[in-house]
């Protein structure tokens, strides 16, 4: 069965090291001391593509230099610029907090949205918060840093993201269990519109599983 093309846009979370990536990866993919920015979907964009899928995957603002509302805004844009519409918004990691950001503000553009290991918060939560919230430190953790877009909070209407179909994929070997266990617990406590799914995989399944996230990106396109 043929299926029409499925646009999707893949927002990255924090950036990620290529060293991080290699380690992940079993092979060295990139050079080592450099980071990945959105390049870490480049797999993931090119078999979408053999399916007849577009995918953008940018590379966002610097971090310390570009708050939340920056990286919405940012998203928001390269939508509006392309008019693409029925689209599938995928966030990875703190990517979730820009894809619900997003969603609040342009529900009518998009089909479906797609948490990968991803942060799923609450109005007026930071990405931080999520941590805090369930007792974490989140300066404990390797590669987090209270830079602007992690320490800014989210403004959002949950009634809005209500009728939007949603997936999230939680990766059980990740080392951010403690946000996303808090993501499961809130989505078994919320009404419908959900599916849940998991993946024996680290936090970056695009290095150690990346057939797994294509296949269920296209089970979603499917939907």
């Amino acid at each position: 069965m043929v299926h029409p093309m499925t646009t999707f846009v893949l927002v990255q979370g924090g950036n990620l090291s290529t060293d991080t990536w290699n380690r992940l990866a079993g092979r060295n993919d990139y050079p080592p001391g450099g980071q990945l920015g959105g390049k870490y979907w480049d797999g993931t964009v090119a078999a979408l593509a053999v399916h007849g899928h577009q995918a953008f995957a940018p590379t966002l603002e610097d971090e310390h230099t570009t708050g939340l509302s920056g990286h919405i805004e940012q998203i928001y844009t390269l939508i509006d610029q392309n008019r693409l519409w029925d689209l599938i918004l995928v966030g990875h990691s703190y990517g979730g907090m820009i894809i619900t950001g997003v969603a609040d503000r342009m529900p009518e553009r998009i089909r479906s949205l797609v948490y990968l290991d991803a942060a799923l918060p609450a109005p007026g939560q930071s990405l931080f918060d999520l941590f805090s919230s369930e007792g974490s430190d989140p300066l404990s953790f390797t590669g987090l840093e209270p830079a602007k877009a992690y320490i800014e909070k989210i403004r959002f209407d949950p009634k809005i993201l209500e009728s939007i179909q949603k997936t999230y994929i939680l990766c059980t070997k990740s080392e951010f269990a403690v946000v996303t266990g808090a993501a499961r617990r809130k989505i078994e406590a919320a009404p419908g519109g959900w599916t849940y799914l998991e993946l024996p995989s680290s936090h970056v399944p695009m290095a150690d599983m990346p057939d797994e996230v294509v296949r269920i990106l296209m089970d979603v396109a499917k939907q």
